[in-house]
């Protein structure tokens, strides 16, 4: 049985492994490489320098690897890098980093993105998240482990949403969104802890309830963002999982949502 659909057409340069499946009218251009048991459907277009991982499958009319949508662009050979075991769906359009940002956009492993989603250059995307249909990402933009992305968000540019972050439908994301909290409106405002995401993902109820504590010192409490910093980083030497909210808030460069 052949792998590859006689229909396809694949550069001879690129390098697939002998195990990769390439649907119909799909087409591999010649600065592809692709890992073992990747599934590419029909009418797919992979060009650029791009890297994609073993196990992924992506499935009919996505565009991987095209050329940033950025002005500044060149033809520079920028990269996009996709990693192991992720499911890419219908129309999904991932382009390739520029050299003014980091030279490549990255998508780690075992995400599941949703149709009609776009990364833009430069964007990092950690792994295991979700990302509802129509959510779309604008240049230079870093995603956590286990966020999910409600259908129709948006996220600025150079924005950052942390580990285990929740945006609802339609968010439109212009600051940074600290970890473990949720994310609504049209511009987006704290919407409280996503607890349900961290139970599902192992962490204790006494865990939950330390991060409850430190989301009502950000915005519950008459507190100013320093005084709330202040003793998050406190409480932080004693709890790892607010290390994590510690470090986020000390490297934001947007500001948080508020």
């Amino acid at each position: 049985m052949t792998l590859i659909h006689p229909t396809a057409i694949i550069d001879p340069k690129a390098e697939l492994d002998s195990s990769v499946k390439v649907g119909a009218y799909s087409t591999i251009g010649a600065n592809v490489q692709i890992g073992a048991n990747t599934e590419i459907g029909a009418h797919v277009v992979v060009e650029g320098h791009t890297q994609i991982g073993e196990n992924n499958k992506i499935f009919q009319f996505a565009s991987l690897g095209a050329q940033p949508q950025d002005k500044k662009y060149r033809d520079e050979p920028t990269r996009l890098i996709i990693g192991n075991s992720n499911t890419i769906r219908e129309f999904t359009t991932f382009n390739t980093g520029t050299v003014t940002g980091i030279g490549e956009t990255r998508l780690g492993d075992d995400n599941w993105i949703m149709a009609y989603c776009h990364l833009a250059h430069d964007c990092v995307v950690g792994n295991h998240t979700i990302f509802a249909n129509n959510a779309s990402l604008a240049g230079h933009v870093e995603i956590g482990d286990y966020v999910v992305l409600g259908g129709y968000t948006l996220v600025f540019q150079f924005c950052r949403i942390g580990a285990y972050a929740m945006t609802a439908f339609a968010a439109g994301v212009h600051k940074d969104v600290p970890p473990y909290f949720m994310a609504s409106g049209y511009r987006a405002e704290p919407a409280g802890l996503n607890s349900e995401g961290m139970r599902r993902n192992g962490f204790t109820a006494e865990q939950i309830a330390n991060v409850k504590n430190a989301y009502k010192d950000i915005y519950l409490r008459d507190l100013s963002l320093d005084e709330a910093k202040k003793l998050i980083d406190q409480q932080a030497m004693q709890h790892s999982e607010l290390q994590i909210l510690r470090n986020f808030l000390t490297d934001s460069k947007r500001g948080i949502i508020r």
